[in-house]
């Protein structure tokens, strides 16, 4: 069962980090290369505790689906999305912000647990691809977070972000 463990340092504030993070927007934005969209579920705005997205999207040539849920949710300090269907046999994402006012940067760090369907062959993805495919993939959406976070204009066209 890998553990994803990223930590993306962001010159701005917990709160905006925070918010890009949970924009089914920004999401959608961040995950061109994979042609996500929300099929089911909270289709734009900002996700908030108990809500459920259903995404469908391209990975490794095949379509597939994936509904995860926030099941924990501390404004602009930490939330939680969890597999409540999909590829997975399970995963858990912890989302942590911990902003330094010394620095004026907000250190996002990715908690992403998941363990692959199939058994031992699940595993040997793992080992192969999958681990780095996934962490590729969390990578490119904190770039996108992060550029997003530190360049205001880009922030301003979210309409998701502009509401909070």
């Amino acid at each position: 069962m890998p553990i994803i463990r990223l930590h993306t340092h962001i010159k701005a504030p917990a709160k905006v980090v925070f918010n890009l993070s949970r924009s089914v927007d920004l999401h959608t934005l961040s995950t061109i290369q994979t042609k996500e969209k929300v099929v089911a579920g909270r289709t734009t705005g900002l996700m908030e505790y108990g809500e459920t997205v259903t995404w469908e999207a391209q990975h490794f040539g095949f379509t597939q689906k994936l509904s995860s849920k926030i099941t924990i949710f501390n404004s602009y300090e930490n939330f939680t999305d969890e597999m409540i269907e999909g590829i997975f046999k399970r995963f858990r994402h912890e989302h942590v912000f911990k902003y330094d006012s010394q620095s004026s940067t907000t250190i996002m760090i990715d908690i992403f647990d998941y363990e692959s369907p199939l058994g031992w062959l699940g595993k040997l993805a793992d080992i192969l691809f999958l681990e780095r495919y996934m962490t590729k993939f969390l990578k490119e959406r904190n770039r996108v977070i992060k550029e997003f976070a530190e360049n205001s204009e880009k922030y301003n066209n979210i309409p998701s972000i502009l509401n909070t």
